[in-house]
């Protein structure tokens, strides 16, 4: 599916990698009017999973989510106020995963449905895309 209009993108940074225990540190959003929202996320306090091979790669320390983060209701409550009907990611499986576990543990429901953003490229751009990532990452020093 391709499309003419300007989507919302989300991504998450974990504690880790593990899709069972593993949760949302921090979140962030480029809205279609390129405006960029973010918040480092406090565990909730059944989550307890951390990787610290992980946290060479985010930079955020588990100290600093305690002291600085935002707690997962309010995260969940800006996430459903700012977002539109469909947000795109990068890497559904891992991001639905956490994003699921952002909202269950705020018990609140998202209104809005988190899609993978190979349903906005065509089969050559989805074809391209791990390439032009990584072309990216490497251009802009990330």
């Amino acid at each position: 599916m391709t499309t003419d209009s300007h989507p919302a993108f989300i991504d998450f940074e974990a504690s880790s990698l593990d899709l069972i225990a593993s949760y949302p540190i921090e979140v962030g959003l480029c809205m279609p009017d390129s405006t960029l929202h973010s918040w480092l996320i406090a565990p909730h306090v059944l989550w307890q999973d951390w990787s610290d091979s992980a946290e060479r790669i985010h930079g955020i320390s588990r100290a600093t989510l305690e002291a600085e983060g935002t707690s997962v209701r309010d995260v969940a409550h800006h996430l459903n106020e700012l977002l539109p009907e469909q947000v795109f990611c990068d890497a559904w499986t891992f991001d639905s995963f956490w994003l699921h576990r952002l909202f269950r543990a705020a018990k609140v429901r998202p209104e809005f449905q988190l899609e993978s953003i190979s349903t906005l490229l065509d089969t050559q751009q989805v074809r391209e895309w791990s390439a032009v990532r990584q072309e990216v990452i490497v251009e802009l020093g990330l």
